[in-house]
């Protein structure tokens, strides 16, 4: 998963009206007053709907939380300055002056860095065909990137249409995405169901981050909302 945590907040209009589409189409989903604002009731409401225990709903909204910005980010947000690039996307630019062409270009941008062409073997997200990159960048609350990942989804989902419209994944789908995400996290869910406590915030952290960045605030949040949940 991304770190969200430099995101520029260029074209921010834009980038909320798309977040409060997808949360509110969720809220509606599952029976709450539909005002954008995460809270006990929202959670509630997810935990039921989706028929998790308590302990499940509490791991995964408290990871979700930070992943998303609070369930703020649902689509990548690419509009990077300069500075902004050579931090999240160094990796690409050897200079600032390389990186100037795409910066505030997000479409030039996820063209350039989520292209197979220009990955190396193990990163490589099954972007192969013109525009794949901006096409399939990523969305959801746990920001499904690539054809390839985007397809697996579709399938496991039975969710076909998301080929064609994966902006889907961001408006209908957001949540959707992220317990598929969660799914095919080999023995996530089973550390979920062993409770609440430091350790298993820990060793939740490490699956779904693959390190352990926000790990403070991954355990405050995950308390927080289990508290709610209980």
């Amino acid at each position: 998963m991304k770190n969200l945590d430099t995101r520029d907040s260029g074209g921010a209009n834009q980038w909320r009206q798309i977040m409060n589409e997808g949360f509110r189409n969720l809220q509606t989903k599952v029976g709450c007053m539909s005002d954008g604002q995460f809270g006990p009731k929202t959670a509630k409401g997810i935990m039921k709907y989706y028929e998790m225990s308590s302990e499940r709903a509490a791991h995964f909204l408290g990871q979700v939380c930070i992943e998303s910005m609070n369930f703020q980010a649902v689509e990548e947000n690419l509009n990077y300055s300069v500075d902004a690039l050579m931090k999240v996307f160094g990796r690409y630019f050897e200079t600032p002056a390389d990186a100037k062409p795409y910066s505030r270009n997000p479409q030039a941008l996820a063209n350039y860095v989520y292209m197979d062409k220009n990955r190396s073997k193990k990163s490589q997200l099954g972007n192969t065909r013109p525009g794949d990159g901006w096409a399939f960048r990523g969305r959801g609350f746990c920001q499904i990137t690539g054809r390839a990942n985007v397809r697996k989804f579709a399938s496991d989902m039975r969710l076909p249409e998301v080929m064609d419209e994966p902006h889907l994944i961001a408006s209908h789908y957001p949540m959707e995405s992220a317990l598929w995400y969660f799914n095919n996290r080999r023995g996530l869910w089973k550390i979920c169901d062993e409770g609440v406590s430091e350790d298993t915030c820990k060793r939740v952290t490490k699956k779904v981050n693959g390190g352990y960045n926000h790990l403070d605030e991954r355990t405050e949040q995950t308390f927080r909302i289990y508290e709610w949940l209980k």
